[in-house]
């Protein structure tokens, strides 16, 4: 009878996340005395199983007066706060800087919400990579959106199998190109969202002459209708090059196709549960950067009103700071070795193994592609390894993996 009172659209939602639900019940076990290699956590975890935290970033938080804690924070964030995430983004672009504006959001997540609520009408669809983070189907139930996918990769993943096939891997640009004016046709607008560098599932990171090849598309589908490319940079921290090369490929978009970005402090700064972060768009022209700063505000008090003026505070020091940036950097930068060493040790293990992923050279996931991800994944929690399922591949968080265990999770994943 309970339900009865809920819209019949939301009766019968999940009552829990099912990464959240693994992790759970592999901590459970765990606590049993199991010996558990538990690859579902999306945090980065030292060698011991211990959040990995940046001290500087600790420190900034302690540091926070007491009032920043207690007080509300203007409803789109602070501007010193959004100058200096803009900077921190867009630093190397000028034109992008010039013309960006944007709103602080309870982390990464928050700014997906926004960019899904103010660039799509209700009904209408958002375009992804056919392997994708599950909450932007969780977003998109919520605010009466949709979700359409083009195949990620061009010519599947048979030739996965070797670092030469992996290495000849391409985003499947053509797909995309046919997905998007299927969308432009049917909608009159589009919004895509691209995962990168590090994209969560996969691992992959786009080349720029992927980018170029994207860009080219977005360009020609923006002459027909409003197009917006937003840019998930959860992770772009932990790319092993340059984080902001791609940046510089994204250019011929101004002026011909909408350009935002999801900014994260929470993999950055290792502050997960700080719930910082932001939207950033770049607009040329001036009535409509003023309307998209506005509509973004907007939805801020539409939805959680404003963020947490403490965090705030905390990751504009360590952005502003100089000795303070340059302290997270280099704990960061010991971070990304750590991961580095994970990675590599995946890639030298699964040699002659004939596990089928895309290329891998950063980032706190990858994909092990499988026609039986349910049945693969069960079979490796009867071994006490966890990993999470998803529609063709199972997703492996080595950001919380040992580097010593990364032997027997290959293992498992190969039986």
């Amino acid at each position: 009878m309970t339900s009865a009172h809920l819209i019949p659209s939301h009766a019968a939602r999940p009552a829990d996340d099912p990464i959240f639900a693994l992790n759970r019940e592999a901590s459970a076990r765990k606590a049993k005395g199991e010996s558990i290699i538990n690859a579902t956590v999306g945090a980065l975890l030292d060698d011991e199983g211990k959040l990995a935290v940046l001290p500087t970033a600790a420190r900034a938080v302690r540091e926070v007066p007491e009032g920043d804690w207690a007080a509300y924070a203007p409803i789109a964030g602070s501007p010193d706060f959004l100058a200096a995430v803009m900077d921190d983004l867009l630093g190397t672009e000028a034109d992008m800087r010039a013309c960006a504006v944007g709103a602080a959001t309870p982390g990464g997540t928050g700014a997906l919400r926004h960019a899904i609520a103010n660039f799509l009408e209700p009904g209408q669809e958002l375009l992804t990579t056919g392997f994708f983070w599950g909450p932007y189907q969780t977003l998109c139930d919520e605010a009466d959106r949709k979700v359409k996918t083009f195949p990620m990769f061009a010519g599947g993943t048979a030739n996965a199998t070797t670092d030469a096939g992996r290495q000849a891997m391409r985003v499947d640009v053509e797909a995309m190109d046919r997905a998007l004016g299927e969308l432009v046709s049917k909608q009159g607008r589009a919004l895509v969202f691209l995962n990168d560098p590090c994209h969560n599932p996969t691992g992959y990171s786009m080349r720029k002459e992927e980018w170029r090849a994207v860009v080219e598309c977005l360009v020609s589908h923006g002459k027909r209708a409003p197009v917006t490319l937003l840019v998930d940079t959860a992770y772009f921290a932990y790319n092993p090059h340059d984080p902001r090369a791609f940046l510089a490929e994204l250019r011929p978009l101004l002026g011909h196709v909408g350009l935002s970005f999801a900014w994260s402090a929470s993999k950055t700064f290792t502050h997960y549960g700080l719930r910082v972060g932001a939207i950033v768009a770049c607009v040329p022209d001036e009535a409509a950067r003023k309307a998209t700063e506005a509509a973004f505000s907007y939805s801020c008090r539409g939805t959680w009103s404003n963020c947490n003026r403490g965090g705030l505070t905390a990751v504009t020091k360590l952005l502003r700071d100089d000795a303070m940036r340059a302290a997270s950097d280099t704990e960061r930068d010991a971070l990304k070795a750590l991961l580095g060493a994970r990675v590599r040790a995946f890639n030298a293990a699964t040699e002659g193994r004939n596990l089928a992923y895309p290329r891998y050279e950063g980032g706190f996931f990858v994909t092990v592609f499988t026609d039986d991800a349910q049945g693969r994944a069960a079979k490796m929690r009867e071994e006490g390894v966890f990993v999470v399922p998803q529609k063709g591949a199972v997703r492996v968080a080595l950001c919380s993996v040992a580097e010593r265990d990364v032997p027997r999770l290959v293992d498992a994943l190969a039986r």
